[in-house]
């Protein structure tokens, strides 16, 4: 696999908290010279970001953030705009290596959490007018019992699946207006246990759609990615500009094992979806055909 020769291509996972804080301090000091992101992969969340991001950050032309989730324009965001330019690379890094590579050098960020949120839309296009967005979306009915079971895994979940949605019928519409008025409220319950709200797409893409341009905006079918990353990746590519390049290989990231949907369940959640993922297709000009 192509590695960059300037500094370290992946950013590796510090075990000594105060090393840590004393690189970020050090970023934090030198903001006004760092880049801020030329792409944001948006979301969603069990969609494959991790991977698609994985795959991005292995390119010889686009340079990796410190951390993968920032999570600057949905939680973090009332550290400012210099915190957040510390998590990129710094301009003359940027310019040395383009001179390298011969082509202009890349760097993103990669929160599944964006899409979903009530005021990242808004935040990302005032500070990133020009930032192209990226979005993957998985059968909703799939990607809720994934998300669910990855709560679970956390410890953040101990309700069965069906009275966890129970739950989130009364809870998510109630914290989504707590946010919506009060800028510097955190919700754990949003964001942990909105499992069905999340998969509702066609809303959350048309309040991005309705603030960026539909070309800076790339949404692509998680079914894909999985069943053939190459062309899936060769798509981003284009999006971005990028050189054609191909990792050695398509590892898969996050997955895990847990038992089968009750199909009785299944059957409810594929009628709940239907009228939103018909929405969705008639927005996108696209039929995912997801069940």
């Amino acid at each position: 696999m192509t590695h960059q020769t300037i500094g370290s291509k992946r950013q590796k996972t510090f075990s000594n908290t105060g090393i840590h804080s004393t690189m970020m301090a050090y970023r934090v000091a030198t903001w006004r010279i760092r880049s801020l992101p030329d792409f944001i992969i948006i979301g969603a969340q069990r969609c494959g970001t991790t991977s698609l991001y994985e795959y991005l950050i292995e390119h010889p032309c686009v340079a990796p953030a410190f951390t993968k989730e920032v999570h600057f324009f949905d939680i973090n965001f009332g550290r400012g705009v210099a915190w957040y330019r510390a998590h990129f690379p710094s301009l003359p890094y940027k310019y040395f290596a383009k001179q390298i590579r011969a082509h202009n050098i890349l760097t993103g960020e990669a929160t599944p959490y964006y899409i979903f949120h009530p005021h990242a839309p808004k935040r990302v296009s005032k500070i990133l007018p020009r930032v192209k967005l990226i979005a993957l979306l998985r059968n909703p009915v799939d990607r809720a019992y994934s998300h669910y079971h990855l709560e679970v895994r956390n410890g953040a979940e101990t309700l069965s699946f069906e009275d966890a949605l129970e739950r989130e019928a009364k809870m998510v519409s109630r914290e989504r207006e707590r946010i919506t008025q009060d800028e510097n409220y955190q919700s754990l319950a949003h964001q942990r246990h909105s499992y069905l709200s999340r998969g509702i797409y066609v809303d959350q893409l048309e309040v991005w759609e309705s603030l960026f341009p539909r070309e800076q905006i790339l949404v692509l079918r998680s079914e894909d990615f999985d069943a053939d990353p190459a062309t899936t990746l060769r798509s981003v590519l284009k999006f971005l500009n990028l050189p054609s390049w191909e990792p050695q290989e398509y590892g898969k990231y996050h997955q895990a094992r847990y038992p089968k949907m009750d199909p009785a369940t299944r059957r409810r959640l594929v009628s709940y979806f239907e009228p939103h993922n018909q929405s969705l297709y008639e927005f996108l000009g696209v039929n995912f055909e997801w069940d």
